[in-house]
Order: structure tokens, then sequence, then C-alpha cells
């Protein structure tokens, strides 16, 4: 639907120029410069890791006026906070990792277990439910094979990952209990510049611990999660935050949850004035995928745009700087099919301003494939207002389930489909991963747990029907199986029947 506003635009501008992107909103390609001063990957610290040589410092800062008061708000959260120690077993040798099997079938003796050492981590965790539902950072929990929940009141429990979803660093955890004390969301669109705020976790393996600070910024990117495709619109507040609050919860002074803590900015490795964290808003969607379809389910817009400078918006004849600038659409995108069209600048999303990238992906990912929303664009001087179809990013409105776990008779394994989060980190389009390994070719071949296989005589597989097509295709008495372990490392295999 269009609509010819007859005014003169609203106040339309932008930030420094940037290379050309596809809006993450369809695959983002740009190729951002990193914050130049205290803001670049060099300085920013995520929060999970505390080195026992790390002692706080002690620092000065304003108290708080005489009619703020956190007492209601903090202890509506303590509770509600937990500690996280994770625990990632490692074999002593990547040779062991990936051959030991083998070894031990042709030496006789598969039931040997080679030498492990343990890497131990700490974070912080956020009850969302009063049946054991907690979200924390991925990057707190992630290659995890023990996780252990600490409550305000010494009670551990083990917990199990539900999902995660690495493009906003979030993970969803949760351990068997009921009657929990919980946190309420809160509306981090709602927040304000200057507001008083509150973040608790459980710094240097303190118990929960409670700072307070005002909100700084909105719709940071500091480009720490390292994807094109990531979402990086953080809170920024001045809170005492250390390694340890990771995951933990930025509260209102309601006692609210607005974000989840993710890390900071700092040249020491603690606290120095720079604190972000994730907006609730994108935790709630993120949360709410997980539980309803194993995996996050990103939305796109389908537009391809940049940061534009002062001398661009003179050249559109802008009175202001505001607004993304689209340099493309997308073939079959939601855009194009609106009506949108290169040129055109984006003011806002559903009523929500947007200026920049940042913005723009924190009100779009907070979208499923299929929602529509309204897309305010200035051109030429007018308002226009387009009902946007957004999908994801084959190009569909459909929202994909992660699959149950199947069993292939012919290759003696129980396998899962990897979700699309997985797929980007590690760079691969379909696979399957082996979840149990049990006697067949694979077991004979040396493929263990976890290994995801991306082949099979050559074709992708993806679901269970693509492997079955697969397995018909091999050529005389030989298979081809083709895969990577997790970190990365690829291997190819040839069974002979």
């Amino acid at each position: 639907m269009k609509k010819n506003k007859n005014q003169i635009a609203r106040n339309i501008g932008f930030l420094a120029a940037g290379a050309v992107l596809m809006a993450g909103i369809i695959g983002i390609t740009q190729s951002n410069k990193r914050e130049q001063g205290i803001f670049n990957e060099n300085n920013i610290e995520r929060l999970s890791v505390q080195p026992d040589h790390v002692q706080p410092r002690t620092a000065s800062f304003i108290s708080l006026p005489q009619d703020i008061d956190f007492v209601d708000a903090a202890e509506k959260t303590v509770n509600a906070v937990v500690h996280i120690r994770t625990e990632i077993i490692r074999r002593s040798a990547t040779y062991d990792d990936f051959f030991g099997s083998l070894r031990d079938y042709i030496y006789g003796n598969p039931h040997a277990t080679p030498s492990r050492r343990s890497l131990v981590g700490f974070g912080s965790g956020v009850v969302l439910s009063a049946d054991g539902y907690i979200v924390t950072n991925n990057h707190v929990v992630e290659g995890a094979d023990k996780i252990e929940v600490t409550f305000n009141d010494k009670r551990k429990m083990n917990a199990t990952i539900i999902g995660t979803d690495p493009s906003t660093d979030l993970a969803l955890i949760k351990v068997d209990a009921d009657q929990l004390e919980f946190l309420e969301f809160g509306n981090s669109d709602d927040v304000k510049i200057g507001e008083w705020v509150l973040a608790v976790g459980n710094p240097f393996n303190l118990t929960s611990t409670v700072t307070a600070g005002i909100v700084s910024a909105k719709a940071r990117n500091i480009n720490i999660l390292g994807n094109r495709s990531s979402i990086e619109s953080f809170i920024q507040t001045d809170a005492v935050i250390n390694r340890g609050n990771s995951g933990g919860a930025l509260v209102n002074n309601q006692g609210e949850l607005i974000g989840i803590n993710a890390a900071i900015a700092s040249h020491t490795g603690v606290y120095e004035g720079y604190s972000f964290a994730i907006p609730v808003n994108i935790v709630r969607k993120v949360v709410d995928d997980l539980i309803r379809y194993g995996e996050p389910q990103r939305a796109y817009i389908g537009v391809e745009i940049r940061e534009m400078t002062a001398e661009l918006a003179d050249e559109l004849d802008m009175e202001a700087i505001k607004g993304v600038y689209v340099a493309g659409t997308m073939e079959n995108g939601g855009a194009a099919e609106a009506g949108i069209k290169a040129g055109d600048v984006i003011m806002d999303v559903d009523n929500v301003e947007v200026n920049t990238l940042s913005q723009l992906l924190e009100v779009v990912g907070q979208h499923r494939p299929g929602d529509e929303v309204e897309v305010t664009i200035f051109r030429k001087g007018k308002l226009y207002d387009y009902d946007v179809l957004l999908k994801n990013q084959d190009g569909t409105t459909e929202v994909k389930k992660r699959e149950a776990v199947f069993f292939s008779e012919a290759l003696g394994v129980s396998l899962e489909r990897i979700g699309s989060s997985d797929k980007s980190k590690l760079g691969i389009n379909s696979g399957l991963k082996v979840t149990n390994v049990e006697d067949g070719i694979m077991r004979r071949g040396g493929i263990s747990k976890g290994f995801i296989i991306t082949r099979i005589n050559g074709n992708l597989v993806d679901d269970d029907a693509s492997l079955k097509q697969a397995l018909k295709s091999k050529r005389g008495n030989t298979m081809h199986i083709e895969g990577m372990y997790p970190n990365g490392m690829k291997i190819s295999f040839e069974f002979f029947d």
C-alpha cells in the first residue's frame, strides 16, 4: 500500500558513509569499519572468562540522587539472576579427537578413553519462567559439556541447552525445577538515554551483585559478534559490569528486564565505564523462537543499504540527516515487491525511527518471516508508506522448525539437522549432525558423535529425504562421505561394501 503524505520530509540524514551492504535485512555484505577509539575489537571484552589474577579496581562514582530508590528493583532481581559454571571437556590432542575411534577399532580397544582435560568458565543467567527457562549469552555456554546453575540461595542444578543464536549472542538453557522466581520483561524500545538502570550478575565468582548507572546510548554497534548477519544494537550503560556479569540482567527502576549484559569496552580487562547489553525486545523474540521452533527465525526486508554522509543528504535535497539510504533492492525481496526502489531513504519501520544500520537491524530483528511491517521512505521531497512482507534468507515466508532426530540404518547413526545459526557460523549451506553412533559403517570408519555430514556421493544432505536420495546415488560399491567437526576441520571418507 502506498500513501503520498503530501508533505516535505521530516529531518532526514545519516551517519558517516559506509560501504554498500545488504541490510540484515537479506544478508549483510557491508565491510564495516571498526569504530575508532575505545570501541574496537582489541578493547571489547566478553565477560564470561574470569582469570584468577584479575582484581577489581577501586573507583569513585557519582552518588545517586536522593529521590532514586533501587531497593524494590534489587529485591525483585537478585533471586532471579543465577551463576553459571560451564565445563568443556577436551581430549589431549587433535589426533585423538578425529582418529581415536578408528585407532581403537583397528587395535582392538574400542572402549578405551583418551586422556582429557577440562576448561571451566563462568557467567550469569536470568530466570524467565517458574519452570526453569534461563537466558544467558551464547558465548557463556558455547561448546559446554556440562552446565551447572547456582541460585542466590546456593542451590545448584544441572542445566541443558534448549537452543542458541550466535547472531545475537543469546542462548536458552533449562533446569528441572518449578516455582522459581523470575523476571518480567520490560520494553527496551521505551528505554531512554539518561534513564537509571541496575546491572545484576556474578562478577569475580561473587554471588548476585547489584550496580547502578544510567543508559549512555542505544543502538550501539561495537563489532564484536564477527558475523555479517549478526544483530548488534546494544544498550550502552555506565553501570559497573565485569567478567562474570555476562548473561546477567539489566533492569529498570521497576525491576523489569530491559537487557542481557554481554560485553565491556576496556583496555585493562576490567570495567572502565563502558558496558553493553542486548535489548530485551530482541531477547524476548529469540527466546520465543528457540522454545517454539528450536532455532531462531530471521526476517529480512530485502534491501542493500548504506549509512549516508551529509554530502549525500545534500544531493538528495534533504533538510537534515536521518534515515538509511537504499542502495539497491533484492530480487523477490519484500521491499522490491512492495515498491521500494534504489535511491529511497528508509525513515522508520512501524513508526520507529531508523537512523543507523543498528537501529534498522534491531527493529527488523523483532519480527519473523511472514510478518508485515510498515516502512516509511523519503523520495524526492515526499514521504511514502509501504507495507513490506518480511521473508527469510531463502526468499520465502516459511518458518523453519528444527526436525527431530532420526536414525539412518544405512549409516548406523542418529542424525539431526543443524540450525541456520550453526550453518552461518561454519560457513555451510546444509548439513546433518551425528548425535549417536551405533554399529555400522560410520563407526567402523572412526566417525564419532558431533561430526557434521555435508555431502554424500557429491550430493548435499540437509534432511532425511535428501540423505536417502544421496545414498542411492553411489557408484558401484563405493560410498563417499564429506563433512566436518564443529571446530571446522574438514574430513572425507570412502567406504566400500
